[in-house]
C-alpha cells in the first residue's frame, strides 16, 4: 500500500527537498505540499492524506493550531501529524505533542528516519528517539510545571510497567516483544490499556509521562 502524504513547511528549497526524498522511497508519494499551516489543513481535509508532516513554524498558522485542526481531541476522524522542526529555535513542540502530533523529527534526521516516523505515523505508532525525547523534555519542562502528571486509578501492573519504560526508551512494538520475550500482539494489548490508564491519545504521550514521573531519566 503507498502511503499517501502531505508536506508542510514555510521554506521552499526544505519543503521540496523533503518531497523530493519521500517521493523516492518505495511505497510513499507525497500527494501535495503546503507553504503554511492553513493551506495544510485545507488540502488536507479534502485529500485525505495517510500522514501530514507539518513544520512548527509557519505563516497564517503555526503548525501547533495546524495539528489541532488534524489530529487535536476534539477532530472527529483526525489525520496522522509528525511534526518537522529546528530544535534550538523552536519553543512549541511539546505543544504540538500535545495538540495530537503522533512524532516529531529534527530537520536534520536523515531518509531512515523521516520514512520510519511517516510508516509508524500511518500505522498508529509513534516514532521517538529517546535522545531527540530527553532534549525534548528539559527544554520544555516549564510548560507544565505548575501541573503534576496524572496518575492512573487503576495501577500499572508489573508487565505495564515493563512495556512503558520500553516504549519511552523509543523501542518499537516488534522490538519490545523480541526484549521482553512476548508476543507482538500482546505487546499492542498492553500499550493500548497503557493509553486508557493514563488517557494518552498515543505513544508520545506515554513518553512524556514516563519522563514526568521519572520511570526513565
Amino acid at each position: 500500500m503507498t502511503l499517501r502524504v502531505i508536506v508542510a513547511d514555510d521554506q521552499d528549497l526544505i519543503r521540496t527537498g523533503i518531497a523530493m526524498i519521500l517521493n523516492a522511497q518505495p511505497g510513499v508519494e507525497v500527494i501535495g505540499q503546503a507553504a503554511d499551516g492553513a493551506e495544510a489543513v485545507q488540502l488536507a481535509q479534502r485529500l485525505q492524506p495517510d500522514v501530514c508532516l507539518l513544520d512548527i513554524n509557519m505563516p497564517r498558522m503555526d503548525g501547533i493550531e495546524a495539528t489541532k485542526a488534524l489530529a487535536g481531541p476534539d477532530v472527529l476522524n483526525p489525520i496522522p501529524v509528525v511534526v518537522i522542526t529546528t530544535f534550538d529555535r523552536d519553543e512549541y513542540v511539546y505543544g504540538a505533542l500535545k495538540a495530537g502530533a503522533r512524532g516529531f523529527l529534527l530537520k536534520d534526521a536523515d531518509q531512515n528516519l523521516l520514512v520510519q516516523a511517516i510508516t509508524a505515523a500511518a500505522s498508529g505508532d509513534a516514532l521517538v528517539a529517546p535522545s531527540i525525547t530527553v532534549r525534548l523534555l528539559e527544554a520544555f519542562a516549564a510548560t507544565d510545571s505548575a501541573t503534576a502528571p496524572l496518575q492512573p486509578v487503576d495501577p500499572l501492573t508489573d508487565r505495564e510497567e515493563e512495556v512503558l519504560i520500553e516504549v519511552a526508551r523509543g523501542r518499537t512494538n516488534a522490538e519490545i516483544s523480541e526484549d521482553l520475550f512476548i508476543s507482538n500482539s500482546t505487546v499492542k494489548t498492553h500499550v493500548a490499556r497503557l493509553m486508557t490508564k493514563l488517557e494518552a491519545r498515543n505513544r508520545v504521550e506515554l513518553v512524556i509521562w514516563a519522563y514526568e514521573t521519572e520511570r526513565v531519566r
